[in-house]
């Protein structure tokens, strides 16, 4: 099998991955302000570091806070101490990471098979429509990402070449990765390369590491993973490892947390909604990869690649599968592997394209996944009852669409000729980016009504004095409202309530205050008491108003 164009120039595929994916997050990076849930609940976090100076235990509202490592809140911490507490600076840390995802990938494919099938690999990668927008939230999945890509790779390296410096790379990023987000990282990438290493060693010799690079990673690992856990452990007592690493990692594989559970089968709609648009490829890319697997002709690099993209597909997703607890960008840590072996089939189809039927079909079906989509947002909306809401977005969303579909047909074109085989990668993924542009730059701004409590905050903070309680009821935006005011932030029971409901007592929070601000829904139920004290709408946004409590104390 012929290498691709321009074999031995893996930074040109580096560059150019590191070039697609910045093009991808960093514009429209600070549009909009954070999301519920996730993004505001990380972001205080990291905020909070700067507000009580304190690196070493983690808070939340003002409480300690054990659930996640510090690497993320660290960096967050760092690029809001330098550019302020914006949506952009917490966001840049997973940024960053993704454009160095982008261009880690194009080298380490390029590597092996030649610049062009690097260059493939980092383009659809970086424009897969979930490493675009994990890419662009102020979480730790994408360092996870990055860390755990970084450990396989590097093991995989030295399994190819047999030089102790892989392994121990490979075991400083399953350190970091720890740091991100605890054991999960350093498992997942053993969970790859082992089943790699006893599929590739039926074929080839592999070069498994010498003792003393397994006794240096082991020192490496520890030296960088420790300090922070000893330190810990010494503040807050033993318990606090405990909590991170007991319940919310072990715990989210053998139970529920926080109600994100979902069927076997969860993650199969999350791959094709999250490698969109080049999920229409992935199947053709799989049969064309077997068949490279049985063939004498397959060169031992190419062979190596298919390998590692198999397993690296089928692993993580079984592993997901059968964990209790389900999110969907957990399993955005296999698109790295989908995108390699997309990307070697493209670079195939573009050396001898003399068998291009499947992927001609394959690029006809990516307007039937755009057409999909939008069917899906609008039963999305009207289930929702976001009608309303949506019908400002539809303008963007129409240009989104356009757009892609636009991209998509010159795809086709692309393809349909062998002469311009190669181009079809770049038709498609310059649409991708626009898109994700447009929807970054345009659209983002526009949905801030669907977050009403952001614009309440700000009236709270204009309004408020020493000693008044800012609280929530009954609204989704706890998290939020923290980011926006000052930790703390009182989480209030409904109204009407039971007794063992979750939240704190409304009676006692606004009755003990000399003024209450509390956000609440603008439609009030049977039972609203005001506990004697004066109340009086002062803002609304959305299907939420913000209600000052004050006058006479309560009896």
């Amino acid at each position: 099998m012929q290498q691709g164009i321009g074999t031995g120039r893996p930074a040109r595929a580096a560059v150019a991955g590191a070039v697609v994916a910045a093009f991808v997050t960093l514009p429209g990076l600070g549009a909009g302000s954070l999301w519920d849930n996730s993004e505001t609940a990380y972001g205080e976090v990291a905020r909070e570091i700067l507000l009580t100076h304190d690196w070493l235990v983690m808070h939340l509202n003002g409480h300690p806070w054990y659930v996640q490592p510090p690497l993320y809140f660290w960096i967050a911490a760092i690029c809001a101490k330098l550019f302020g507490v914006t949506s952009f600076a917490l966001r840049l840390p997973a940024a960053l990471a993704t454009v160095a995802m982008g261009a880690m990938t194009g080298y380490a494919v390029a590597r092996q098979v030649g610049t062009r099938a690097g260059i493939f690999a980092s383009i659809i990668l970086s424009t897969c429509l979930m490493q675009a927008v994990v890419g662009r939230m102020a979480i730790m999945d994408a360092l996870l990402d990055l860390a755990v890509a970084f450990a396989i790779f590097w093991w995989f390296r030295a399994l190819q070449t047999g030089r102790d410096r892989y392994v121990i790379f490979g075991w400083v990023a399953a350190a970091l990765g720890f740091l991100v987000k605890g054991p999960v990282a350093p498992v997942l990438a053993l969970l790859v390369i082992v089943p790699y290493a006893i599929w590739n060693r039926r074929a080839e010799t592999i070069r498994l590491p010498s003792a003393r690079a397994w006794i240096v990673s082991v020192l490496v690992f520890v030296a960088i993973v420790a300090p922070w856990y000893v330190l810990l452990v010494s503040r807050d007592g033993i318990a606090a490892v405990q909590i991170q690493i007991m319940k919310y990692t072990v715990g989210r594989f053998t139970g529920v947390i926080e109600n994100q559970a979902g069927p076997i089968w969860y993650y199969l709609p999350v791959m094709v909604i999250g490698f969109f648009p080049w999920i229409a490829f992935l199947p053709v890319a799989l049969a064309w990869g077997i068949a490279r697997l049985r063939s004498a002709q397959t060169s031992p690099e190419t062979a190596r690649l298919v390998r590692l993209a198999i397993v690296w597909t089928v692993v993580p997703l079984v592993f997901f599968s059968l964990a209790k607890t389900k999110l969907p960008n957990y399993i955005a840590l296999e698109f790295p592997a989908t995108a390699l072996l997309a990307g070697l089939y493209f670079d195939a189809m573009a050396t001898d394209g003399r068998r291009r039927l499947g992927l001609i079909v394959s690029a006809a079906t990516v307007p039937v996944f755009i057409g999909l989509m939008a069917i899906a947002i609008a039963i999305f909306a009207r289930d929702n009852r976001l009608t309303a809401d949506v019908h400002e977005l539809v303008p963007d969303l129409i240009a989104m669409g356009a757009t892609l579909a636009a991209g998509a047909l010159l795809t086709l074109v692309f393809v349909a000729r062998r002469r311009t085989l190669a181009y079809a990668p770049y038709a498609l993924g310059v649409a991708m980016l626009v898109m994700v542009d447009v929807m970054a730059v345009v659209a983002l701004p526009h949905a801030e009504a669907f977050k009403p409590v952001p614009a309440l905050a700000q009236t709270i903070q204009a309004q408020r004095r020493d000693g008044d309680v800012v609280a929530i009821q009954s609204v989704a935006g706890g998290n939020a409202l923290v980011f926006y005011t000052q930790p703390t932030v009182a989480v209030l029971a409904a109204p009407d309530a039971p007794a063992n409901d979750l939240g704190e007592s409304a009676r006692s929070i606004i009755c003990a205050a000399p003024r209450a601000f509390v956000i609440a829904p603008k439609k009030r139920p049977a039972f609203d008491p005001t506990y004697g004290r004066s109340r009086r709408i002062i803002a609304e946004s959305g299907r939420a108003v913000l209600f000052l409590y004050d006058g006479p104390r309560c009896t």
